[in-house]
């Protein structure tokens, strides 16, 4: 059976992807990269492209109609959001098939605006012991649909929102193949792929 076929979305520096990208390339995961589209031209856009990657710019919200279009025309099996920033309109047919990672271990610290260092301040503000990431399927809700992977890691005493961000990306780094390894052993591949 041929490489799954993923397609990637951004909005900010495509650490995740290429975290995702350099997976693929060790031989870890059975996949390729078909796309990346990005929200907006950013970091990511270049640092993806100086990898071989095929960027597609889709400012602002994409509309159903034109997501799925995107994700036939690059023969997609699986969708993975990496650092993309915008509520994404799930079509019918891609519901199950669309993964997010959140840098807290959810329900917790979720939601519209919780992103970024916002999330790790939270977390420290909250005065929580233990933090992670959570891989998980979307919905039409932010941070709400069926959790794949969670990885945790303590939060220390003198942590700050940075290497508190830092210890949390090594664990993304880890969770995110496991789940998409995960949910494509239990997706049909497509069939035009």
């Amino acid at each position: 059976m041929s490489a799954a076929r993923l397609v990637l979305l951004i909005s900010g520096g495509g650490r995740t992807a290429l975290n995702i990208a350099r997976v693929i390339d060790r031989g870890n995961l059975d996949a390729e990269i078909a796309l990346v589209i990005a929200s907006r031209q950013c970091a990511g856009v270049e640092r993806c492209r100086a990898q071989g990657l095929k960027v597609q710019i889709e400012n602002g919200i994409l509309d159903s109609d034109r997501l799925s279009s995107l994700l036939d025309d690059a023969r997609a099996d699986l969708v993975c959001m990496a650092g993309y920033l915008k509520l994404l309109p799930i079509p019918e047919k891609w519901r199950g098939r669309i993964l997010n990672i959140h840098p807290s271990l959810l329900p917790k610290f979720g939601g519209a605006g919780m992103y970024g260092d916002r999330v790790h301040r939270a977390v420290l503000e909250a005065r929580e012991q233990i933090s992670g990431c959570t891989v998980h399927l979307c919905t039409d809700e932010f941070d709400r649909g069926p959790i794949v992977v969670q990885r945790t890691c303590p939060v220390l005493p003198d942590d700050t929102p940075e290497t508190l961000a830092a210890r949390v990306f090594e664990q993304e780094c880890a969770a995110y193949p496991e789940a998409i390894r995960i949910t494509l052993r239990n997706l049909p591949r497509n069939a035009d792929a």
